[in-house]
């Protein structure tokens, strides 16, 4: 497997390029969760890219599934698949979609639709605790998303049945669709959010991948709770033209943006 840091500069230049190519958008979202992923998909989750179905995994929800082609990006590094299907990415007759698809080796929930990836994950989470199964459950989601009321219901949930199994990671990267989320309904103070709703929040650097690493070594944060991380992040991150950039949510990358993004990664 690739260290972490070399694996995020390749699920960043897999990913410019494959929205590139297939015409595509939310570059930025992608960005700023690579880091994450990269060190999730480095050691912190148990799973088998040979065997992508094995039932002793750990389960991984992108709930924010519109940045599916970073996650399509490290599972195709990582072995889940041909690093050539990237190819097909968001064109006709190709099981990666432009939203996280059941369908490919990995993954393990499709999403696009907003709000829906934590309860999915709450529902998981409850089965391992009552079968007493070892397995731990991850959701990433967006900052934007935690608009959607569907989440706290979950919050509360997983609250109240001690799903210390259970981990979020917010991708704060500020920023949603249409402005920054602190003017479109705002968030703060989020830890104090959950920790009110009995669980243990932590605020990490989400580009900083040694404390990544550290607090996901750390999981749960308390027994009996389940735990956030809220992951301070950069839309963008990694591409410095397309950092905190509202643009770069929905515009695809030119040919000139292409070769201008992975010179500044590091092609």
């Amino acid at each position: 497997m690739l260290p972490c840091e070399q694996l995020a500069k390749s699920i960043r230049r897999e990913t410019v390029k494959m929205i590139h190519k297939g015409r595509a958008s939310h570059v930025g979202s992608c960005l700023s969760i690579a880091d994450i992923l990269a060190v999730l998909y480095a050691g912190t989750l148990r799973v088998r890219p040979d065997e992508p179905e094995w039932s002793e995994r750990d389960r991984f929800i992108l709930s924010k599934g519109h940045a599916a082609a970073a996650l399509y990006a490290v599972l195709a590094i990582q072995g889940f698949f041909s690093k050539s299907d990237l190819e097909g990415y968001s064109q006709e007759d190709s099981l990666l979609i432009g939203h996280a698809s059941h369908l490919v080796a990995g993954v393990e929930y499709s999403t696009g639709s907003l709000g829906h990836g934590l309860s999915v994950g709450c529902g998981i989470a409850l089965w391992f605790q009552r079968a007493s199964l070892p397995q731990r459950v991850f959701v990433l989601l967006s900052d934007g998303e935690l608009n959607e009321g569907s989440n706290w219901e979950a919050i509360l949930f997983a609250s109240h049945h001690k799903l210390d199994n259970l981990t979020a990671i917010i991708d704060y990267n500020k920023m949603q669709a249409m402005g920054r989320t602190a003017d479109i309904l705002k968030m703060d103070p989020l830890a104090g959010k959950f920790s009110s709703f009995g669980w243990v929040a932590r605020e990490i650097d989400g580009h900083n991948l040694t404390e990544i690493a550290q607090e996901m070594n750390c999981l749960p944060f308390k027994p009996g709770h389940p735990s956030v991380l809220i992951a301070h992040t950069v839309k963008g991150k990694g591409v410095p033209f397309m950092e905190n950039n509202l643009l770069w949510h929905y515009r695809t990358p030119s040919d000139q943006d292409l070769l201008q993004a992975l010179w500044e990664i590091g092609e």
